[in-house]
């Protein structure tokens, strides 16, 4: 296993624009925002003078209660202890309770965070920075993170789904067998089944089973975990829940920015609710105010404003809050300096900003996290010989494609030799043309519009004919862009980290480690 490259995201063409100018520090408001030391100096000081002591003693309690139940790592153990201590600081990411973790990209988010976390100790050596996953325990969608893949299968486990899904507990465990028959014979297959074993035990929660797995993967690095469901820490964010269901803040603060990233951008990732918050029960329903009532979706439950009041006073576990509310909850309750997030994540992240400084709390520095790409010495080869770099699986197929199918090709070489000529002849006749008279030029533009779209014509004719002329290349082009795009997206969200764990093992996890870059957000190409 090699490093061979990366890629900058911001000379990739499927990365949306949106991450592009963050990156550049390209959006009026947000330099700050964006990642490197000045702007992390700066969270230092932003967090001392917001996060209080009784904050920390409070934080400091909740995560030694949530891993007493782990055999910690030394690392871990001092984690925790600095924690305590007022010049201790987090980087956080955060996900969903993916089965075994699900797409692989789970894992790159939690190394790049231990890395951060390191690299920011080496820069600050008087302060302490710790890793930490957020895990997301209150997501209900139980189907978008039942199932995993990996190159020869598809595992999943069935549950009765609607409330939180980290209290539902794993009964069918039929995946495990499964899993054991395709890994049984690889290096480390038989690490890789104990692991699932040891984690997803019948009777178990999905919290459960998410941290003892991410402890095993990671404890070693003093990665903490943190659950959210938690009324410790849901005491902490009553008055900005009690504002949210009186004011409607999140929306109204919002307002401004989402309707310049939709201008600009086209659409926002999520769009915020009038409340942005569900309610507790079996199930996990948003909550919406009418006829002067807050009523529990798609529930009989409805409450008057001193009802629900009193039920926030008394059972702030009960509220939860959505994709937007959740960053305010993380930043809340943790001295948190920056998160490493998808691009998807940082996209909705930055809709949040005015929120924030209108409850007077630090917005983060955001880092769009690393992507990583493993690819077989076979597959290289291939692309060489096709006269390809792997950087060109990254671009447009259509246009890769069409490149390699039309090189040298003499019908194409005199297709663009003529247009050009044409072009010429016809802005030669057209300067003469507008001073003769205007409606003489407009006639003479027209037809070379009208021209022009003939050589399009003939370019598009022509392809489709070496299209069928060179099937036999096509095809290989095809097949290949499938092994780089498995089901014609990034590797890294199709195939569990298995895929690769299974070959290498811990040494794997290093690897990746050692390849991640904590200052910029790019793709990192490794051969196997």
């Amino acid at each position: 296993m090699k490093k061979l490259t990366n890629i900058p995201f911001t000379a990739i063409e499927s990365v949306p624009q949106l991450i592009k100018d963050f990156l550049n520090s390209e959006i009026p408001g947000f330099e700050q925002t964006v990642f490197n030391l000045q702007n992390v100096e700066k969270q230092f000081v932003l967090k001392e003078e917001n996060f209080s002591s009784d904050h920390r003693k409070m934080l400091s309690r909740v995560l030694q209660k949530q891993h007493s139940d782990l055999s910690l790592s030394d690392k871990q153990k001092e984690n925790l202890e600095f924690l305590a201590k007022e010049n201790a600081f987090t980087v956080t990411t955060g996900h969903q309770l993916n089965l075994f973790t699900g797409p692989v990209f789970f894992v790159y988010k939690i190394l790049q965070t231990i890395k951060l976390a390191e690299f920011l100790n080496q820069n600050f050596p008087d302060r302490k920075v710790v890793p930490v996953f957020w895990m997301a325990t209150e997501d209900h969608d139980f189907e978008e993170i039942n199932h995993f893949q990996t190159e020869n299968g598809y595992y999943e486990t069935k549950a009765k789904s609607g409330g939180v899904v980290g209290k539902i507990r794993l009964e069918d465990d039929f995946f495990i067998s499964e899993f054991e028959k395709e890994f049984k014979d690889s290096v480390f297959g038989t690490e890789l089944i104990l692991m699932m074993k040891r984690a997803y035990k019948k009777g178990r929660t999905l919290t459960e089973s998410t941290k003892l797995l991410v402890h095993q993967l990671f404890s070693e690095y003093g990665l903490i975990l943190i659950d959210g469901d938690d009324a410790l820490l849901k005491e902490e964010m009553r008055d900005i829940f009690r504002n949210e269901l009186l004011q409607q803040e999140l929306q109204n603060a919002t307002k401004d920015t989402v309707d310049f990233l939709t201008e600009k951008y086209g659409k926002v990732q999520v769009n915020p609710r009038e409340i942005n918050l569900f309610y507790l029960t079996e199930t996990r329903n948003r909550i919406e105010f009418k006829k002067d009532h807050f009523q529990v979706v798609d529930t009989e439950l409805s409450f008057s404003k001193d009802e629900i009041l009193s039920e926030l006073e008394n059972f702030p576990e009960r509220f939860s809050p959505n994709a937007l509310m959740r960053p305010v909850f993380q930043e809340t309750v943790l001295p948190n300096l920056a998160y490493i997030g998808g691009n998807a994540e940082i996209m909705y992240w930055l809709e949040l900003r005015d929120y924030f400084k209108k409850i007077n709390l630090p917005f983060p520095v955001l880092i769009p996290r690393n992507a990583m790409l493993f690819v077989s010495e076979k597959t290289l080869t291939k692309t060489k010989n096709l006269g390809l770099e792997i950087e060109d699986w990254f671009r447009n197929f259509a246009s890769v494609s069409k490149s390699i199918l039309l090189n040298d090709n003499e019908m194409a070489g005199l297709l663009d030799q003529e247009e050009k000529s044409l072009i010429d002849q016809f802005d030669h006749i057209s300067a003469k043309a507008e001073l003769t008279d205007k409606t003489f030029g407009n006639l003479v533009n027209a037809e070379k519009t009208r021209q022009l779209k003939s050589f399009a014509r003939m370019r598009k004719r022509l392809l489709r004919a070496e299209k069928i002329k060179q099937q036999e290349k096509l095809e290989r082009l095809e097949h290949l862009f499938l092994k780089v795009h498995p089901g014609k997206i990034w590797q890294e969200r199709v195939f569990n980290f298995s895929v690769f764990y299974s070959e290498f093992g811990k040494e794997w996890l290093r690897n990746c480690f050692d390849a991640m870059d904590a200052e910029n957000s790019q793709l990192i190409i490794f051969s196997l």
